[in-house]
């Protein structure tokens, strides 16, 4: 079976032959009058079809005759001759493994015949498209004219909570994707960073970034670049990438390239003109320091959380011992005065999104405990803007954020972006080069 198989035949183990699962898929966008932006599958839908045309909704029946059905376009030529080409409703069943397929046109009117006698329906609809249908759903059955006919009192289900169980242990196909978009990321890093100089705009170095990873078939970006230089990186999701970087200036660069629907994220940090000054390099120091010692933590059977707070510790004491933060450790851990200045988490699941889906807490409110094939981001970060009066002027003005993409393995952890430089000599190194 191929991944997208196996992941139907997981789900419907995990439901049962009294289940329907619906998942819709994403219609297209406009962008402004007859232009519409690039099409992106939803990421449920994607998942358990691999299928990437818009206006499709899948119907999975666990134990039937023809337990995998999808409506969708079929063949148009006129239509197909000004936007592309279309499976249609054959090439659904020849190439992608369809056990019947219907036009899109006949959904409302199909699907609760396809429900027959099954009556625990779940849905997968992130954008409401069939939200006004699911008292019709509900309904149906109970509103037949004959009074002696067999009703199905049917309930509805949120599918979204058994498949983002699903999508936070990757497989081995996913894996491949994802360290392809990773590999294409760093080469796009060392390409920005080769590029730098004083008076570059940001935009350019976005682009720089766009281009590279083009050379290894990522025509997207999992989200959009941030590229910061100065107080700018203060900014968590800065997306303007419009401003001149100035001499003496720390660039945050925060990009990850997607590769057939998978994403990497992965942030640097480095000095626009190539060389750290003192302070720049004694902060970009401690946020490394806590980087490598969260990351050291990861194994299966440790606690989610344990990452952040490793890296916390770290952050904290250096700190402290900078005179940026004042008091006992004890006390800054305690009141987390550290948060002024680190502000964020330290890491999300990764995969078809950035900020990918999955429970942080098992169902007892416990932090869930890493297994084998999680794929997740460790990004501890410091920031200092420059208006800052309660520290020092040299601190003032620093930005740093490190974001690495790990994966865990049977007995520890793989570091997938492990070499996009992020020693102080390696990014100064590789600047010069």
């Amino acid at each position: 079976m191929n991944p997208y198989q196996q992941r139907r035949q997981l789900l419907s183990q995990q439901l049962d032959q009294n289940s329907v699962a619906i998942i819709v898929g994403n219609k297209e966008q406009i962008r402004n009058l007859n232009i519409k932006f690039p099409f992106k599958q939803d990421n449920d839908f994607y998942y358990l079809t691999g299928f990437n045309e818009p206006d499709c909704v899948a119907v999975i029946r666990p134990g039937h005759v023809q337990p995998y059905v999808i409506f969708a376009r079929d063949l148009d030529q006129e239509m197909e001759v000004r936007f592309g080409f279309r499976a249609g409703l054959k090439g659904l069943k020849t190439n992608h493994q369809v056990d019947e397929s219907y036009p899109i046109e006949q959904f409302e009117s199909l699907i609760v015949e396809l429900f027959e006698q099954r009556t625990n329906i779940f849905i997968s609809d992130n954008h409401g498209v069939y939200q006004a249908n699911l008292y019709h759903w509900l309904s149906a059955s109970a509103r037949d004219a004959k009074f002696d006919s067999i009703k199905a009192h049917r309930s509805i289900h949120q599918l979204s909570p058994l498949l983002a169980q699903m999508r936070v242990i990757k497989d081995h196909h996913e894996i491949a994707l994802i360290k392809h978009a990773v590999d294409a990321s760093v080469a796009g890093h060392i390409a920005t960073m080769q590029a730098s100089r004083v008076g570059i705009n940001e935009g350019q170095l976005s682009a720089t970034f766009n281009r590279t990873i083009s050379d290894f078939g990522c025509n997207e970006v999992g989200y959009p670049n941030i590229v910061a230089c100065g107080d700018n990186a203060i900014c968590l999701h800065y997306e303007d990438n419009n401003s001149d970087c100035d001499d003496n200036k720390l660039l945050l660069a925060d990009m990850g390239g997607e590769y057939q629907h998978y994403t990497a994220d992965i942030t640097r940090t480095f000095p626009i003109n190539g060389k750290f000054t003192p302070p720049q390099a004694t902060i970009y120091n401690l946020v490394l320091k806590s980087l490598d010692a969260a990351i050291a933590q990861v194994k299966p059977g440790a606690h989610w959380n344990s990452l952040y707070e490793t890296a916390m510790a770290v952050l904290a004491q250096g700190l402290l011992d900078l005179g940026i933060l004042r008091g006992s450790f004890e006390q800054v851990m305690a009141d987390e005065s550290y948060l002024a200045f680190t502000v964020h988490k330290t890491g999300h699941w990764m995969g078809l999104h950035v900020h990918d889906v999955g429970a942080y807490h098992d169902q007892d409110g416990a932090w869930v405990k890493l297994t084998p094939k999680m794929v997740f981001t460790i990004e501890p970060g410091i920031y200092i803007p420059s208006d800052c009066l309660a520290v020092e002027p040299q601190w003032r003005g620093i930005a740093v954020r490190i974001e690495d993409d790990i994966l865990v393995t049977d007995t520890g952890y793989q570091n997938l972006s492990i070499k996009a430089p992020r020693t102080i000599n390696d990014i100064e190194q590789i600047m010069q080069d």
